[in-house]
């Protein structure tokens, strides 16, 4: 299956088999936090939600490789910018939550599509156009949903 499609139609699919107070396998995020947490990851690709660069500079472009490629985040990849503690769910449900996420994954489509050629800055990966940045947030579902028994 294309990441794409992945993203617009079999990950929102599998969410909604997820219960909201379930943990993974490893982290400290319930199913719901973890939709929020995507639909957030997912704002940061559609040009409302800038991003500054938190990776330095000398090591962007092997940040980025690694991004690119085939290889999965491990399992308890530390994000920096997160706290340790995650955030109390905002939505009142997890069908919100995914329509939320839902919501977001086609402001991503429809931004790029309105500006051919954009990049956007993800704050460890640098500048990623639309290509990338699928690539990306699709390594970064499939790694949620290896979290939480959903692939």
């Amino acid at each position: 299956m294309d990441k794409l499609e992945f993203l617009k139609s079999e990950f929102p699919k599998l969410l909604r088999t997820l219960s909201p107070e379930v943990k993974g396998a490893w982290g400290v995020m319930n199913g719901q936090q973890m939709v929020e947490h995507m639909a957030e990851s997912i704002s940061f690709a559609t040009g409302k939600n800038n991003q500054s660069l938190h990776t330095p500079a000398e090591h962007v472009g092997k940040y980025k490789e690694f991004a690119m490629s085939d290889k999965e985040f491990k399992p308890n990849t530390k994000n920096a910018l997160m706290a340790e503690e995650p955030l109390p769910v905002q939505k009142k449900n997890m069908q919100e939550a995914i329509a939320d996420l839902e919501k977001e994954i086609n402001n991503f489509i429809s931004y790029f599509e309105n500006n051919k050629g954009a990049t956007l800055t993800n704050s460890f990966f640098g500048d990623l156009n639309f290509e990338e940045w699928t690539h990306l947030l699709h390594k970064h579902a499939v790694h949620h949903c290896k979290q939480f028994g959903l692939l």
